[in-house]
């Protein structure tokens, strides 16, 4: 397998001899990941903020760059991640900086590589599955109606509310919900 010869370290490749005592949203995470390439890990809406999705197991199937989406409806970022996962696999690979169309209505998506110091926070599955962070990650950014991101001038107060900035070091990302557990 060609992680092995990488030297990846994730619960597939290397046997850290806990495999009989695997959770069980672990054990779908690496079914998934070893029928389908990767999985989407789901942390929906609640009282205390908006929900978010992400990949585990595009870096160790494909070395792509895990994807983050935030602040839509967890099903419909799933889908939007498994959409941009397959083109990726297809070619050519996403990469921070890039706009994709056709990944939502009507506006383009961005990709922004996410910073380290937000691993722990909200990639813990994906800490757990390779062992270790950094992985590479990148966030996928949705528009206001407008068409206008969080670092536009005069986009919505609503997609800046609903996604964090995971580019920006915590410490200089503006205070709100995303930052209120740091």
């Amino acid at each position: 397998m060609r992680n092995e010869q990488a030297g990846c370290r994730c619960v597939i490749c290397h046997d850290y001899g806990d495999r009989d005592e695997r959770d069980p949203a672990e054990a779908g995470t690496v079914g998934h990941v070893l029928e389908h390439g990767w999985s989407v890990l789901m942390v929906p809406e609640d009282e205390q903020g908006p929900g978010w999705a992400y990949t585990i197991g595009l870096w160790h199937s494909h070395r792509l760059p895990e994807l983050a989406m935030f602040g839509l409806d967890v099903e419909l970022m799933r889908t939007c991640l498994n959409d941009i996962g397959r083109r990726a696999v297809a070619g050519p690979p996403v990469e921070a900086g890039q706009a994709l169309d056709d990944v939502i209505e009507r506006w383009p998506v961005h990709l922004r590589t996410v910073n380290l110091r937000w691993f722990r926070p909200f990639f813990g599955r994906a800490i757990a599955f390779y062992r270790r962070p950094p992985i590479p990650m990148l966030q996928v950014v949705w528009p206001d109606r407008n068409g206008r991101c969080t670092w536009d001038a005069g986009s919505e107060d609503v997609v800046r509310a609903r996604q964090p900035q995971l580019w920006l070091p915590p410490d200089v990302h503006p205070k709100g919900v995303w930052t209120q557990d740091l």
